[in-house]
């Protein structure tokens, strides 16, 4: 290839398989990586800065030209555990909820949940770094990736985001996919998948790495019942219908 395919991906655990078999592979001779926050992977595609990316689903409508160029994806069966609100009280008694600044796809998950199916109307809070200080009383947070880890020790009230959803609509659920702003080779994409695929049968092979940095969380467990890598037909169609309900229809606040 002429020059590398600029990508970003996201910084987190539970993206570590793929980014092993990336490398594994030798792809870092055709590839220019960034480990971003998903927020960020999806603002450098959406603005033509990356040629791909592990991109937060809800911002695939806002990409001119998308294609989903993977069979791999961040989801879940079930329970996620590392997506979820945290609470000092019921979830009934939330006045006031920070919706984490880092993806926008657990913010849409979280104000589609609480209006449909918890049937709450807090004030949504846009939340900066720091924001997980805040939780107190009546105000809960919205709080996704490796910051999760340990909280659920620490807060009485914790709502697993992906858990919540399949009890609601029997479905699994897909945070993030490896898109694309524009076709790429084929002869790419073929590697691209076979990283992947790697990363994820190695997964083990991470957990063991990455386990020391994480003595209180089980990593290995992490990726064998958590997150599910595989973009299959039913989370096709949990996609697109999470992607039908999440229209601008709940107000959010600077906080």
């Amino acid at each position: 290839m002429e020059k590398p395919v600029k990508i970003s991906a996201v910084s987190y655990l539970n993206t570590k398989p793929f980014l092993y078999g990336i490398f594994q592979e030798g792809l870092n001779d055709f590839v220019d990586i960034s480990l971003d926050m998903p927020s960020d992977c999806a603002r450098k595609l959406i603005e033509g800065e990356v040629d791909l990316g592990l991109v937060p689903v809800a911002s695939i409508p806002m990409i001119q030209s998308p294609f989903i160029v993977s069979d791999y994806c961040i989801g879940t069966q079930g329970a996620v555990k590392t997506v979820g609100i945290f609470s000092e009280c019921p979830i009934e008694n939330i006045s006031e909820l920070y919706l984490d600044y880092q993806s926008k796809t657990s913010v849409a998950l979280c104000q589609y949940l609480c209006r449909e199916y918890w049937k709450i109307n807090p004030v949504f809070i846009d939340s900066k770094i720091g924001y997980e200080n805040k939780i107190s009383g009546n105000a809960a947070a919205l709080i996704i990736g490796d910051r999760t880890i340990g909280l659920d020790n620490k807060y009485p009230f914790v709502y697993d985001l992906g858990e919540t959803w399949n009890s609601f609509t029997g479905m699994p659920f897909v945070f993030a996919t490896w898109v694309s702003n524009g076709k790429l080779p084929e002869s790419f994409l073929n590697k691209f998948n076979n990283a992947l695929r790697r990363g994820v049968e190695n997964r083990h092979v991470v957990a063991r790495e990455y386990q020391s940095s994480y003595p209180d969380f089980n990593v290995q467990d992490y990726y064998d019942k958590y997150i599910d890598f595989d973009l299959t037909p039913d989370k096709k169609e949990a996609l697109n219908l999470f992607l039908s309900y999440i229209e601008p229809k709940t107000e959010v606040v600077s906080g």
